[in-house]
């Protein structure tokens, strides 16, 4: 792995992985779609290209001018946004991805693609969710996931090409707004408590979802890509946990800093359905014996982190104050 395509690099991951895989020495190619402009850091920091992942002639181009080995594929449409758009997803999700994989087999190229708890249903076990289980998602969203998943393992099978993916929990993050997503709650809930000093949640009270904070989603990804091929079992994909919470625990290590911090609910049907039919936490014991994944961050420091930088974006608000 040295010269490197990130494809969506103005999402939610991809705006953060490209600095990070820069910062480790990659050469790394920030690509977007054109339609959600790029970073100034993402645009200074190194090349940039306008890759559409459905268009496979310009993606050849582009990975030839760069001569690339390795693309990160973070382009996606999240769970919610899919319901709404299903056909956008599934090219995205699966045309896209076949497209992606093709290449990848003509030029000798490893893939990453990352996968999602959204691949689980009703019918898998939910506490904690095996490596190896029932595949049945309710979503777009999740079909797309899943056939991302098989698609790779057959290209890897087949034709011998190096894809892996890690099934992501929600993301958390203060860098990029989320894109739809049914765990987007974990995310807003910080902006809320620093600007208002409560939120109204959009989940129950006891829904209690698998989450990461996004340093460690971006540790993950780089790692499984950096891993000994030999040691690897299960390409497609890894569960990697981190810490799993309903929106009254993070009410509650926001109160650590925060004591006049409240919480309310507005219940959103469609979101809660989707969580309902997701993990409670995730074993992950695969991924820590094959590549020695292990997570940094629990819920308290990554609070700590957010409200920090939260506090700093919005000019100064304290996250230690009881008002906000």
């Amino acid at each position: 792995m040295k010269n490197i395509l990130v494809i969506g690099a103005a999402g939610q991951i991809g705006s953060e992985l490209v600095p990070e895989l820069r910062r480790r020495g990659y050469m790394t190619v920030a690509a977007g779609s054109g339609r959600t402009p790029l970073t100034a850091a993402l645009s200074e920091g190194g090349p940039t290209a306008v890759v559409n992942l459905l268009d496979a002639d310009g993606l050849r181009r582009t990975v030839e001018h760069y001569a690339i080995d390795t693309i990160f594929n973070m382009a996606a449409i999240l769970s919610a946004v899919g319901e709404s758009k299903p056909m956008t997803a599934w090219d995205i999700g699966v045309n896209g991805v076949i497209g992606l994989l093709e290449l990848a087999r003509d030029k000798n190229l490893s893939v990453f693609t990352p996968s999602s708890i959204g691949v689980f249903g009703p019918e898998t076990p939910h506490d904690p969710t095996p490596q190896d289980t029932v595949c049945r998602p309710r979503t777009m969203y999740g079909i797309t996931k899943v056939a991302g998943e098989l698609l790779s393992d057959y290209y890897r099978a087949k034709y011998g090409v190096d894809a892996r993916s890690v099934r992501y929990p929600g993301l958390i993050s203060y860098v990029t707004p989320p894109g739809g997503g049914t765990t987007d709650y974990a995310v807003d809930i910080y902006w809320k408590a620093v600007e208002h000093g409560r939120y109204a949640s959009p989940l129950a009270e006891g829904t209690r979802l698998p989450m990461m904070f996004m340093a460690d989603a971006l540790r993950a990804a780089i790692e499984l890509m950096e891993a000994d091929a030999s040691r690897l079992r299960h390409f497609n994909s890894f569960n990697v946990g981190a810490m799993s919470f309903a929106p009254e625990d993070v009410a509650a290590s926001i109160r650590r800093r925060m004591p006049g911090f409240e919480l309310t609910y507005e219940v959103n049907p469609l979101l809660q359905g989707i969580a309902e039919s997701w993990p409670d936490a995730l074993d992950d014991t695969t991924a820590r014996e094959e590549w020695d994944w292990k997570p940094e961050y629990d819920l308290d420091a990554m609070t700590d982190v957010m409200l920090e930088a939260i506090s700093e974006r919005l000019g100064g608000k304290s996250g230690h104050s009881s008002q906000a």
